[in-house]
């Protein structure tokens, strides 16, 4: 039977952050019933289509979804375990906001049955959260910390630097902190500017600047140091865990395995009879429900994915981890070989330069290849 992992999306957030290109949407009353019942009809029409799969994870995001009720997180899972073959250990992440009243409904979570919580604290500095837009201060990030740990089975937290002004010392001493909270993973993420975000309108205006490439640079260096000091190794660029403490639910997108994804703005990769398809579904909340509640689906978009782009989309995905890609799965997903996805004279230039690695199993990007992929990527994937 296929695995397939699952993605909620929960559109709503108490406000928009200036770094966030997220489909996340504000308002002043959400519509909670509509929107759930909505989730349930959409996740029965894809389970419909779908048909028979091993469900390895479901992921809510968003979005904040702990503006949800326990209640209604619990109604959810209970619909994907009943159209679904859950795994007997699935992981169930759950991503939160460290606010007073979100870490509130902590026991709740766990009790509709979410083993693992993913909190944004984006940072454990009272200047850094301000200028990031955040609503939770210093000392409710790390009660939200303390708070999940004693709750969940499993939990991670997000922290944002490469700021502006941030210093490598700073940014140690930060991390070391974090680490010290921390209980066996952390994405840890380098402040980047997205188009159509107050943050990329605030930038072009000169009203601040990131670190130069050598900083950011160095940055990225230490944040392995550090991490690694505690037991925590990037198994992904931005992602560190210790060893089995990997998300499953994101492997399931570095591995390019088929995910399936509700919600308004939710994206997806599944495969059906007549190939893979990527689906995409209506970003605003309303006009999404209102697609369920005519279709069944708030379906915008669906797109046979060719061979040749399941490539592309396979190596852009799979070199961002540590283990690389397997050319074996690589190849029974995609229908070509390595050999024939990638342009040959391309491959050797960047194994020659150190940035990539092959043997007969698997291509991996090494610890240099990695700092620069964006780079890498250009060249092999057009």
């Amino acid at each position: 039977m296929q695995s397939l992992a699952l993605y909620i999306h929960w559109p709503f957030c108490l406000a928009k952050c200036p770094y966030c290109d997220f489909n996340s949407h504000v308002r002043a009353r959400i519509p909670h019933a509509r929107m759930i019942a909505a989730l349930r009809r959409e996740l029965a029409f894809e389970a419909a289509r779908l048909g028979p799969r091993r469900l390895t994870s479901i992921f809510f995001g968003g979005g904040t979804p702990s503006l949800m009720e326990p209640g209604d997180v619990a109604i959810l899972i209970a619909d994907a375990r009943a159209l679904f073959s859950a795994e007997p250990d699935i992981e169930i992440t759950l991503e939160a906001n460290p606010t007073s009243i979100e870490a509130g409904r902590f026991r709740g979570y766990r009790d509709a049955g979410v083993n693992r919580v993913s909190i944004g604290v984006q940072s454990l500095r009272q200047a850094a959260l301000t200028f990031l837009g955040r609503e939770h201060d210093a000392g409710q990030a790390i009660a939200a910390i303390e708070l999940g740990r004693r709750i969940f089975p499993r939990i991670s937290f997000d922290l944002i630097y490469a700021r502006p002004a941030q210093s490598l010392a700073d940014w140690r001493d930060e991390l070391r902190q974090a680490l010290s909270l921390a209980a066996d993973h952390l994405s840890l993420y380098q402040l980047t500017i997205e188009p159509g975000t107050q943050f990329a309108t605030r930038h072009a205006r000169g009203e601040f600047a990131l670190p130069d490439d050598e900083l950011g640079a160095a940055l990225y260096d230490a944040t392995g140091e550090e991490a690694a000091r505690f037991g925590l190794l990037p198994y992904e660029i931005s992602n560190y865990a210790a060893a089995g403490a990997e998300s499953r639910h994101n492997l399931a997108y570095w591995r390019y395995h088929d995910y399936a994804g509700i919600g308004a703005g939710a994206h997806g990769r599944i495969s059906l009879v007549d190939g893979l398809f990527a689906t995409r579904r209506h970003r605003a909340p309303e006009v999404w429900a209102d697609l369920v509640e005519r279709e069944g689906s708030g379906s915008v978009e669906e797109t046979g994915v060719s061979p040749a782009d399941q490539a592309r989309e396979a190596l852009l995905m799979g070199l961002r981890l540590r283990d690389g890609i397997d050319l074996a799965a690589f190849a029974a997903r995609t229908g070509l070989g390595i050999d024939q996805a990638i342009d040959q004279e391309s491959l050797a230039a960047c194994v020659e330069a150190g940035y990539l690695t092959r043997d007969g199993v698997s291509l991996s990007a090494t610890a240099e290849g990695r700092k620069r992929l964006d780079s890498v990527l250009a060249v092999l994937v057009r």
